[in-house]
């Protein structure tokens, strides 16, 4: 009996000694209104609560002594509290202030399409890109599907708003890529040389961009390669017109891997397959090897290497328009090669360190002659139409590139961001006429120094001034860009954003081979967006205007430069629409945009509509995917209204004045998923302008034949085929990405 009375006592004593502490209080923002579902947590325990409707709190604990009482909730910054637990009641008070997160807060586009996993504005990632029906896996075809950037079926590059294709850069993982396409043949436009797949992020900028870049007046495309793969891959691909392997081998520590693959094309079967406008007596084929190797350290710093080499040759003959009997020839051999080291370095304090050194190399073998039926070479004619249709270009450009940047996350999603680069630019460039041979050499050191910051005022407004300072000693001028833009979130989903920016950008060296007295070429940004962005939809509205300041003018025949007195302007509006949901298993995008722009320059009598630049332009883009057959269509339509074309038959006032008919395309493919030879593969077929539509991007005429009205002869300026056709097998053996290539609407 007395064991039993002891035992209660000492379990009486022990619930006394342990006798709980009731803690109480409310949450509040800084502005005094009450925090709801705020949630209270005594650290290193597992007491605690949340707030109710008017912001109070009570919960009750056993602990005693020091602790940390915590509070915290969805976009404030968490605070603790701390306590001495020693009596029966605690009352504690927390005002929270608002935390601006990348979940929550307005997002700063300067302009730009996102294509990134990292970010909630993505708009075109890889497979996007490689399954764009028409686009052929090309980055700039697929990207010439979005508003602002207009089809130039005779010539490769960006022309963005109303701009060439000189006013835009592409740049990779920081370094700007000098000869992005492969080189120009005349009358047909080249594919970019890169793969999509070799890149994570696209920013597609079309105005208004960072003040992180410089020298293009238009645009830029920054293109961030990928990391570290997960697994270890080989790959192979084979089709009637290409072949190519390749491999990535991943160490065990998952901390380092390096792979290389090579293509070989040859259009030979192609070119007798698909009859071809112009006569490719040599069809156009080419080697490409690249190699790459990444490496990550345990802090999470990578170094990335990436080496591309390419050569190619082709020749094409086409009947001369200034006599009858004669053919044009032209022949190309080429040499490329890029390469890039990267370095990215977390440092301490919220630091970020960003480093890029390239170099590319490219050489041009061209030759010019005319021939007769016989396939031999016209010898000089003292006419000097015919002799100067004669002629052979060597030419090579190198660029060196080196750039750091620095970047410090303040309180936050404040940053700041500053650094510089140094280009060194060599031109050589050998002329070999009639007349004798000319061998300009243009080289040229550009440095620039930027510094930009993010600033988010509040939650749903957010700055980004920046500004860039440049200097060429080409022409021996600097200037100062200030960039700047504001962002409003109007709700979660939706913001609005202006950008205004100054842009230079160095005349075009080929121009400058006799005289570099000249001034920067400028253009001012203004652009206003509204943008609504979700997982499955995207909508998109931009108003733009642009002034050009001090373009190139040149020579009536374009070979020099005669002073920077050119002007122009460039507005209009564009549209964006993608839908992820409605239709099930469809992924559809829809995209319109206005152009008013004029410009005088080159050798631009009169203020004038470019060729480039269309008033009208769209496209439709659809996809569809079924999971249980792993198959899919891709479709899309792209359309544009007439562009002008040089008419010699007009007088000076009307330059430019006539337009091409309206242009139209319809394209198509399919993709397989299957399985063979124990690989994951990719079937894939394609069918560009399905309806065999007549296109034509312009027309070239004769200098000197007239027909029975008195005006010079033409012919049309269109694709090499009307159609034409893609058909491949792609395999992987390593990583099966069925599931990827499921969600993301293959």
């Amino acid at each position: 009996m007395k064991a039993k009375v002891l035992f209660t006592f000492m379990i009486l004593l022990s619930f006394g000694a342990h006798s709980q502490v009731l803690i109480r209080g409310t949450v509040k923002n800084n502005k005094g209104k009450a925090i709801i579902g705020a949630a209270i947590t005594l650290k290193d325990t597992y007491d605690g609560t949340i707030t109710d409707s008017v912001g109070g709190f009570s919960f009750k604990t056993y602990e005693k002594g020091d602790f940390w009482l915590s509070a915290s909730a969805v976009t404030y910054k968490t605070i603790q509290q701390k306590i001495f637990l020693d009596k029966d009641t605690i009352t504690a008070s927390f005002s929270l202030k608002e935390e601006i997160t990348e979940l929550d807060a307005v997002v700063i586009s300067a302009g730009s399409f996102e294509a990134s996993d990292k970010r909630r504005s993505t708009v075109l990632k890889p497979l996007d890109i490689a399954t764009t029906a028409g686009a052929n896996a090309d980055i700039a075809a697929a990207l010439q599907t979005l508003p602002g950037a207009q089809r130039v079926g005779e010539s490769e590059g960006l022309f963005i708003r109303g701009g060439s294709a000189e006013e835009s850069k592409i740049i990779i993982d920081g370094a700007v890529v000098n000869n992005f396409f492969f080189s120009s043949v005349p009358g047909i436009a080249q594919r970019g040389r890169f793969s999509p797949f070799l890149f994570n992020n696209t920013t597609f900028s079309t105005g208004g961009y960072s003040a992180l870049y410089g020298q293009a007046l238009s645009a830029v495309l920054t293109l961030e390669s990928v990391d570290l793969p997960m697994r270890s891959e080989v790959q192979a691909g084979i089709s009637p017109f290409f072949a190519n392997a390749g491999f990535q081998k991943v160490s065990k520590n998952k901390r380092f891997s390096w792979g290389s693959s090579y293509v070989y094309s040859n259009l030979t079967l192609y070119m007798k397959l698909v009859p071809q406008g112009p006569d490719f007596f040599k069809a156009p084929t080419s080697h490409n090897i690249d190699a790459n190797f990444r490496f990550k350290t345990k802090k999470n710093n990578i170094l990335k290497g990436y080496a591309y080499l390419n050569t190619s040759t082709m020749a094409l003959s086409r009947n001369s328009l200034d006599s009858v009997g004669l053919k044009n020839v032209f022949s190309l051999n080429n040499a490329n090669f890029f390469t890039n080291f990267s370095w990215k370095q977390f440092l301490k304090n919220d630091w970020k360190w960003y480093s890029v050194a390239s170099f590319s190399y490219n050489k041009d073998i061209i030759a010019s002659e005319l021939h007769d039926n016989s396939n031999t070479r016209i010898p000089l004619t003292g006419i000097q139409l015919f002799d100067m249709a004669s002629f052979d270009l060597n030419s090579y450009q190198m660029m060196l590139q080196g750039r750091s940047l620095l970047e410090k996350r303040l309180n936050g999603l404040n940053a700041i961001r500053f650094g510089g680069e140094v280009w060194r630019n060599e031109d050589n460039y050998k002329y070999t006429f009639y007349t004798g041979t000319y061998n300009p050499v243009i080289r040229e050191t550009y440095g620039a120094g930027f510094i930009e910051s993010d600033i988010y005022i509040s939650r749903k407004l957010a700055f980004r001034p920046g500004v860039r300072f440049e200097y060429t000693d080409l022409i021996s001028k600097a200037n100062i860009a200030p960039r700047a833009s504001i962002s409003y979130q109007l709700a979660k989903p939706s913001q609005v954003s202006f950008d205004y920016g100054i842009f230079y950008q160095t005349p075009d060296r080929i121009y400058l081979a006799q005289n570099q007295n000249f001034n920067y070429t400028r253009a001012d940004h203004y652009i206003l967006t509204f943008q609504h962005m979700t997982r499955d939809y995207t909508f998109r509205t931009q108003v733009f205007h642009k002034d050009y300041k001090e373009l190139l003018k040149t020579d009536i025949n374009k070979q020099y430069a005669i002073s920077t007195d050119g002007y122009g302007y460039a507005r209009g509006i564009e549209l964006f629409w993608r839908d992820k949901k409605t239709v099930k298993g469809v992924d559809y995008w829809i995209s319109y945009s206005y152009l008013d722009t004029k410009r005088d320059y080159l050798n631009y009598p009169i203020y004038a509509r470019p060729t480039f630049a269309a008033d009208h332009s769209g496209s439709v883009v659809v996809k569809k995917f079924w999971t249980k057959r792993m198959f899919g269509i891709n479709w899309s339509y792209n359309w544009a209204t007439g562009r002008p074309y040089f008419n010699p038959n007009r007088p000076e006032s009307e330059y430019l004045s006539d337009r091409t008919q309206f242009y139209n395309t319809h394209n198509f493919s399919f993709n397989w998923l299957t399985k063979i030879a124990k690989s994951n593969a990719i079937v894939v077929l394609g069918v560009n302008n399905v309806f065999n539509q007549k296109q034509i991007f312009g027309y070239n005429y004769s200098a000197r034949i007239k027909d029975p009205d008195g005006l010079f002869h033409r012919e049309n300026l269109g694709p090499p085929a009307s159609m034409s056709f893609f058909a491949g097998l792609f395999m992987s053996w390593g990583v099966d990405r069925t599931q990827q290539n499921i969600n993301n609407n293959l």
